[in-house]
């Protein structure tokens, strides 16, 4: 990475920290993913159930590995099953320990901006998992609500993609606001703060570009 990049990075992320602890979050800084990998683990004890979202940054941070491992009772999502026995595995995840995830988008006011096909991940967010873990790279930092939805509809066809659905967006490259049911973005949720079951969502926040 550029080292001005890098820099730029690090007082973003460093602020959010400040930012999302005043918003009633748990939150860490990590210089970079190997950083964010050790903290994640750091917080989960051996022997809980795991589960998580679809997700970039969690990808390249190996952690689907990780908890495939005997540690962990991991609800695994990215199982070659037909899609009904994944929505299974989506509906049970919800009672898991652990939910851990990135987000869309972080606004400079500490709200947690996210857009899914399935919602399994807005849901995780919101109720069920008893422990939400959030890594974010700083290039998920956004200034407001607006800047947040104007990310997420620039990185739909990306997650269109990489989850092999048959939306328009795929064939265009831009957000081409679709009805039909192959759309990665059916359900959208705004967490405001951190504040109504205090303790239970960590953000890591990263120094340098992971994800979408």
């Amino acid at each position: 990475m550029n080292q001005y990049k890098k820099i730029q990075y690090q007082l973003i992320a460093k602020e959010m920290v400040n930012i999302l602890k005043e918003k009633g979050y748990i939150s860490y800084y990590a210089e970079n993913k190997e950083e964010a990998k050790k903290k994640v683990l750091e917080l989960i004890p051996e022997g809980s159930s795991v589960s998580i979202g679809g997700s970039e940054t969690l990808g390249a941070m190996d952690m689907i590995k990780e908890f495939r491992n005997e540690k962990y009772k991991f609800f695994d999502r990215f199982q070659k099953v037909p899609y009904e026995e994944l929505y299974e595995i989506y509906r049970q995840s919800l009672l898991s320990d652990y939910f851990v995830s990135s987000t869309n988008a972080i606004t400079k006011n500490g709200q947690l901006v996210n857009t899914d096909s399935s919602g399994n991940r807005v849901a995780s967010m919101i109720i069920g998992p008893k422990k939400v873990i959030i890594v974010a790279g700083a290039n998920k930092v956004v200034d407001n609500l607006e800047e947040a939805f104007k990310r997420i509809k620039k990185i739909a066809p990306m997650n269109a993609i990489r989850v092999r659905h048959k939306a328009p967006c795929v064939q265009t490259g831009n957000c081409m606001n679709c009805e039909v049911q192959g759309s990665v973005c059916n359900y959208t949720g705004i967490i405001e703060n951190g504040r109504k079951e205090a303790g239970r969502i960590s953000v890591i926040m990263v120094a340098e570009e992971l994800g979408f």
